[in-house]
């Protein structure tokens, strides 16, 4: 019938959330796209290499993730929260806020021609970030 998991009641909210998130990483696993494209930037998902012009970007794990995350789901708005759940398996409540805005500076600054006004990593205010293609 398809079912992926199952829970005993009663479960927590943080326990549903979880599992939710794990089903939701296996599915993406699964895609078929080996290597993606976003302008100058070629991500090979094989490698988890990432090219700028053809020369490597060296990306930290979590850097790598946070860009995987938004590449593998193009025009889709992430949330700050979307993104912690994505990459840290803990509550990302326990996460300092101006963390993920660190991360995403610093990803801007290795892959975008300008950071300072980015084609590839778009922030929209008041709701998260998007890969835009």
């Amino acid at each position: 019938m398809g079912a992926e998991d199952y829970i005993t009641k009663p479960f927590r909210a943080r326990e549903l959330l979880s599992r939710v998130n794990s089903v939701l990483r296996r599915t993406t696993k699964r895609s078929s796209a080996k290597v993606i494209n976003i302008e100058n930037i070629l991500i090979d998902l094989e490698q988890a290499k990432v090219l700028k012009d053809g020369k490597d970007v060296m990306l930290t794990a979590l850097e790598y993730k946070i860009l995987i995350t938004l590449a593998l789901n193009p025009n889709v708005v992430f949330t700050r929260e979307k993104i912690l759940a994505n990459i840290w398996d803990v509550n990302e409540a326990f996460v300092n806020d101006n963390t993920l805005t660190v991360y995403i500076k610093r990803i801007r600054e290795k892959i975008e021609d300008n950071p300072n006004n980015p084609k590839i990593i778009k922030t929209i205010r008041g709701m998260g970030y998007k890969v835009e293609i």
